[in-house]
């Protein structure tokens, strides 16, 4: 790779999979969900197995409204390109996420630090998120607010 617009082209898209990493951080924070799909390829592997984008931004979606705000701070981006395969990178990234769940009798806050490992694939419409797996280092506060905030958003849906 030195031809300088091979390197430059690099550079572009290391920029752009960093753009959508931090992307959909804003978007869960800010519950743009039309953003936030913009994120996923058409499939999506996750820890738990593989869905739809759709079905991936559903799932996240059915439990961020129960909390009050959260805040998911992305760092660390580290971008590796498969040069076998230049339409294909993968992500590290640590992630400083906090919750707010108010009145929750476990307590309000839960935070979650957490090493992030995406891989990207370069589609038409740009660099999407392909798979996404979270490896936590450390969790403080009420652990159980996830459960919890799924759990008020059933609760809230089956009542309707």
């Amino acid at each position: 790779m030195d031809d300088i617009s091979n390197r430059l082209r690099r550079l572009e898209d290391r920029q752009a999979i960093v753009d959508v990493v931090v992307r959909y951080c804003v978007a869960v924070d800010s519950r743009d969900w039309d953003l936030y799909a913009e994120c996923f390829a058409a499939t999506v592997r996750t820890d738990s197995g593989e869905l739809s984008g759709t079905e991936f931004v559903e799932m996240v979606k059915g439990a961020l409204p129960a909390f009050r705000s959260t805040q998911h701070l992305s760092t660390n981006h580290l971008v590796i390109f498969d040069e076998s395969e230049p339409d294909v990178a993968i992500c590290a990234s640590d992630m400083f996420a906090q919750h707010f769940l108010e009145d929750s009798p476990g307590g309000s806050y839960y935070l979650l630090r957490a090493r992030y490992r995406e891989e990207l694939l370069r589609t038409p419409e740009g660099w999407r998120i392909s798979a996404i797996s979270t490896t936590n280092r450390w969790e403080d506060g009420n652990l159980n607010a996830v459960t919890e905030a799924f759990e008020r958003i059933r609760s809230a849906t089956t009542a309707v």
